[in-house]
């Protein structure tokens, strides 16, 4: 075992950290206010080559393993979670899928525009009354009696989905009950019959556009469809296992931002005429989110060499997606402690990590679910 970073994984790592440092956090403050980020950042990180990691560069992707993938992942969770989601999604649950599953056609026509950021992806799965029971799906696909399919429902909580111009979209296809019923599709967002609406208001991710999508009689070809016909929960489930390794990432880098944070502040605020960081209970603080930070990196570092190798991963991933985003909500709630009152306002960056930490125990697999998994993978024994 040797975890020491290669020269070219510690030259993408410093990349990141200084796109971070340029393009992201002079205004993280602005656009979590805004409730938007600037949509110019998606076409920055495609020129930097940061959307299009373990993609085959023949598609326009900038190649790399796993491990990179997690190290830049990491750095923008550092910097902002709304902009990691950005990647997360287009890149690693919407064009590692079309990689995947895709056939030449599919590859040509959307990899290209979505590794240089030209196009952005969104992940149209979760649902209205589904959301941890992703099996249960309502919208269907009707067969048009032409090849193609009619489709009709509602999608709730879409990363990027008022950015996307493609939406890769799960849907009841047949009466097969449960998840042998769902195919996938590859929808361009400009399609007749699909509107989007913007969801306001939520705790934290303020930057990150996400959406309620509404099909209403959408025709596509049968082209459209991604792998096999009834096969979409498979393509769903094999997106999701290196997907929360992505959140697992993104969870490391929200916690080290706590850390970083806690640090500089404790050694510079003073109180009872001395630095905060000469309090025994403080440096315990401190102390607990350093481990926390370093006991996930290391969880999700396995998984990305698990892919890597070719050995099985899902199980390793939902450890490290359900460690990581707890972590990354202790981490950050200890950061908010160290800083006190001046946490709880958002001139300072704590009181956003926090916000930004607590969904990540609930999307992509709530952290009941991933017990649930892992669970099951241990006594082979289904709770589900």
């Amino acid at each position: 075992m040797n975890l020491e970073l290669t020269e070219e994984q510690t030259a993408v790592r410093q990349l990141a950290r200084d796109f971070v440092a340029r393009e992201i956090a002079p205004h993280v403050v602005e656009w979590d206010r805004a409730e938007s980020v600037d949509r110019s950042i998606v076409r920055k990180l495609g020129e930097v080559g940061f959307l299009g990691l373990t993609i085959d560069e023949e598609y326009g992707g900038s190649g790399g393993d796993h491990l990179t993938y997690c190290l830049v992942t990491e750095e923008l969770g550092r910097g902002d979670s709304s902009v990691r989601g950005i990647v997360s999604v287009s890149l690693g649950l919407v064009a590692k899928t079309i990689a995947a599953w895709g056939d030449e056609e599919q590859r040509s026509q959307w990899l290209p525009g979505l590794t240089s950021g030209a196009s952005i992806g969104c992940f149209g799965l979760t649902e209205p009354g589904t959301g941890s029971d992703a099996g249960n799906l309502t919208t269907r696909a009707v067969p048009d009696g032409g090849g193609g399919y009619v489709l009709n429902g509602t999608k709730m909580f879409i990363t990027n989905g008022t950015w996307a111009d493609v939406v890769l979209l799960f849907a009841r296809t047949n009466n097969t009950p449960g998840h042998q019923g769902i195919s996938a599709f590859l929808i361009p967002t400009d399609t007749p019959g699909l509107s989007r609406r913007t969801v306001h208001g939520k705790l934290g991710l303020r930057g990150q556009a996400t959406a309620e999508l509404v099909l209403e009689d959408i025709r596509v070809p049968a082209s459209a469809m991604l792998g096999p016909e009834g096969k979409g929960f498979s393509v769903a489930m094999s997106a999701l296992a290196k997907g929360r390794m992505s959140v697992a990432a993104g969870c490391v880098g929200i916690a080290q931002a706590a850390l970083d944070a806690a640090v500089t502040y404790a050694t510079e605020r003073e109180q009872f005429g001395k630095p905060i960081a000469r309090h025994q209970l403080v440096q315990e603080l401190i102390s607990d989110i350093a481990v926390d930070v370093d006991a996930a990196r290391l969880l999700t570092w396995r998984v990305a060499d698990l892919i890597d190798r070719g050995q099985p991963f899902a199980t390793q991933s939902s450890q490290a997606k359900l460690f990581a985003s707890e972590a990354a909500v202790r981490a950050a709630n200890n950061a908010l402690q160290v800083f006190g009152g001046y946490g709880y306002i958002d001139e300072y960056p704590v009181g956003k990590l926090l916000r930004d930490a607590r969904v990540m125990t609930l999307y992509e697999g709530t952290s009941q679910i991933q017990k649930l998994v892992i669970g099951r993978a241990l006594t082979g024994v289904s709770a589900f």
